[in-house]
C-alpha cells in the first residue's frame, strides 16, 4: 500500500515539537479504523519509531510519530522547566491524535476513510511511559485504547541508570547536550523510576515488549512494572525477545505488529 508522509508540528502552551504523519492510500478502501501515535526514548528522536509507523501504515493504519519536547536530535525547541515536561509531555499524544485526524480529512477528504474507533499509543522507554500515562486523557475516553511499550520496566539491580555508569562516562557529556538543560539525566531518570513505581492507572490495556538483553531495563525490570500495573486491574501482556537491545527499538517492529494483528483481527 502506498502512503503519504506529511511533515507537521504539534504545539501545546508549554512546548512545540516536530512530527511526521503517515497517511495510507484510500485507493483500495483498506484504511483501518485504528490510529497509532508513537514517540521515542530519552536523548533520541522520532526516527526510532519509523519502522513501527511504516509497517503499520502498510497495513492501512494511519500513524503519527513525534519528538519528545526538548530533544534536540528531533526538534530545536526548548522546554521551560522539568516540571512542564513532567506535567504535560504525555498530552502530546492527544495533540498528535487531533492533528492526525485533521491531516486525514485534509488529504483524503471526509467519507474516504472509516471513523476512528481505537487509539494505539506507544513508545520506547521514556516514550513508552508517557504513552501509558496518556491513556486516560479525556480525548480518548470514548475510544478503545491500547498502549504498546517498548524497552520499559523498573530497574531492580542498578543503583544508577546505565547512562550514569563508568561505561558511559566518556559519552555522557555529549548525551547531556542532546537535550534541554532542564532535562538533566539524573533528574529525569529519578522521576521516571518514581513515576513507574507510583503510577495510578486502572482498567487499561497495555502490552510491553522488552528484550532479555536490554541492559537498561535489566533483569526483572519488566516484571516489576508488570506487577505495578496488574495490581491496579489493568489488562497487561508482555514479551521478552531474546535479542532486543535497548538502543535498537526498531527491532520490536515484528513483535508489535504481531500483537496488534492478533489484538484487532487484521
Amino acid at each position: 500500500m502506498s502512503a503519504k508522509v506529511i511533515c507537521t508540528e504539534l504545539s501545546l502552551p508549554w512546548f512545540q515539537v516536530n512530527a511526521l504523519a503517515f497517511i495510507p492510500s484510500a485507493e483500495q478502501g483498506s484504511i483501518k479504523s485504528e490510529w497509532a501515535i508513537f514517540s521515542h526514548g530519552y536523548t533520541s528522536h522520532k526516527g526510532d519509531c519509523l519502522n513501527w509507523a511504516t509497517r503499520l501504515v502498510e497495513a492501512g493504519v494511519p500513524c503519527l510519530i513525534f519528538d519528545q519536547p526538548g530533544h534536540y536530535l528531533g526538534s530545536f525547541n526548548e522546554v521551560s522547566s522539568l516540571q512542564d515536561f513532567k506535567d504535560h509531555a504525555h498530552e502530546l499524544f492527544a495533540e498528535g491524535y487531533s492533528r492526525l485526524g485533521l491531516l486525514l480529512e485534509q488529504h483524503l477528504g471526509l467519507g474516504q476513510y472509516p471513523s476512528n474507533t481505537t487509539v494505539i499509543l506507544g513508545g520506547h522507554s521514556l516514550g513508552a511511559y508517557t504513552s501509558i500515562k496518556a491513556l486516560p486523557l479525556p480525548l480518548f475516553k470514548d475510544k478503545q485504547r491500547v498502549a504498546v511499550g517498548i524497552g520499559i520496566g523498573i530497574g531492580q539491580s542498578q543503583s544508577t541508570h546505565l547512562f550514569e555508569t563508568a561505561f558511559y562516562q566518556k559519552t555522557l557529556s555529549v548525551r547531556r547536550q542532546l537535550v534541554s538543560p532542564h532535562l538533566d539525566s539524573k533528574e529525569v531518570f529519578a522521576w521516571l523510576k518514581q513515576e513507574k513505581e507510583t503510577i495510578k492507572i486502572s482498567g487499561e490495556r497495555i502490552h510491553m515488549i522488552t528484550g532479555e538483553d536490554d541492559v537498561v531495563v535489566g533483569a526483572n525490570g519488566l516484571e516489576a512494572f508488570l506487577k505495578v500495573l496488574e495490581d491496579q486491574n489493568n489488562i497487561v501482556t508482555w514479551e521478552k525477545p531474546k535479542r532486543l537491545p535497548h538502543h535498537e527499538p526498531g527491532g520490536a517492529t515484528p513483535h508489535m505488529y504481531a500483537f496488534l494483528k492478533k489484538q484487532f483481527g487484521w
